[in-house]
């Protein structure tokens, strides 16, 4: 027998005098157990630790540990509210520890190591960034669609506070994701193939048309937009830019040397939406025709929040 395979019989006849399971603890509380043989391979003569069993485990354990970081943001009044670092699990340590606890033992509780993660957008940035207005625009809405009204509101608060930074692309369907019942989109009017239909999450357009024609003033890149099959009220005609989870995304690109900081309200009937970045930015703004205050006609305005009439 080769001294390869007296070396791994040993190893493994070891591992059986060790404690198990390992129980993984966060803050004092288990929040899983690791067993060895779950991620050894069962042969002699290979090496022992199952790496893609451990990298899944890493991935699942990630997932129930990480707290994402925050970034700073500005309420109502234009407030600065502070970012907060985030953590996520420090793999190269949990690697160590777990090869310590396989060949080594001593141990059978192991508090799940972590490592800080920082925001993107700090408060000292996004002081800089807030002072100037490069884009606006306006849009209106009858308020009195409580289903519509919420949708447009909800789209609203996806996008702001949003920082795109120099060179970067933003993507319409990637930031305000996919519009469903359970993020609190309800059902409410939308254009399907040229006639009016009723879907959950109708109304969002409306933000991402607004949004269009904020940095399109503003001078930055369209790369995607596409128009809807028919004209919309709440936009000049060919101002608007429909979006759809499964088809069309609304995208522009930052060509600026600055971040800029999209700022996006929704409510009494009116969708606002402001571009801004910092003194230094070299904008060149376009000029775009702005949106009738004439309330467009809704359909179904007298359905309540919940659906019904």
């Amino acid at each position: 027998m080769g001294l390869h395979w007296i070396l791994a019989i040993f190893m493994l006849f070891q591992q059986g005098q060790y404690p198990d399971p390992l129980v993984i603890e966060q803050e004092g509380m288990a929040i899983v157990e690791m067993k060895r043989t779950q991620y050894s391979h069962p042969l002699p003569g290979v090496p022992l630790i199952d790496q893609d069993k451990l990298n899944r485990f890493m991935d699942d354990l990630e997932k129930k540990v990480e707290k994402p970081p925050m970034n700073a943001t500005l309420d109502g009044a234009g407030r600065i509210l502070p970012e907060q670092a985030g953590k996520k699990l420090d793999r190269k340590i949990f690697t160590e520890q777990f090869y310590s606890f396989m060949f080594e033992g001593g141990f059978s509780k192991l508090e799940v190591p972590m490592q800080p993660t920082y925001p993107r957008v700090d408060s000292e940035l996004l002081s800089v960034i807030k002072v100037k207005r490069i884009g606006q625009y306006a849009t209106y809405y009858n308020s009195n669609n409580k289903n519509r009204s919420h949708n447009v509101s909800l789209a609203a608060k996806a996008i702001n506070n949003y920082v795109v930074f120099p060179n970067e692309s933003f993507s319409f369907n990637e930031v305000v994701g996919k519009r469903t019942k359970e993020k609190g989109y309800l059902r409410a009017p939308v254009i399907v193939r040229g006639e009016m239909s009723e879907d959950v999450g109708g109304g969002i357009c409306q933000i991402s048309s607004t949004l269009f024609n904020a940095v399109d003033r503003a001078g930055l890149k369209i790369i995607k937009r596409y128009s809807h099959s028919r004209n919309v009220k709440y936009v000049p005609p060919g101002r608007d830019a429909t979006v759809s989870w499964y088809g069309p995304d609304f995208v522009f690109q930052n060509k600026y040397d600055q971040p800029i900081l999209i700022r996006a309200y929704a409510s009494g009937g009116q969708a606002s939406i402001v571009i801004c970045s910092s003194e230094d930015i070299n904008e060149k703004k376009r000029q775009v025709p702005s949106a009738s205050k004439k309330l467009p006609e809704e359909v179904r305005s007298e359905m309540d929040a919940s659906g019904t009439k």
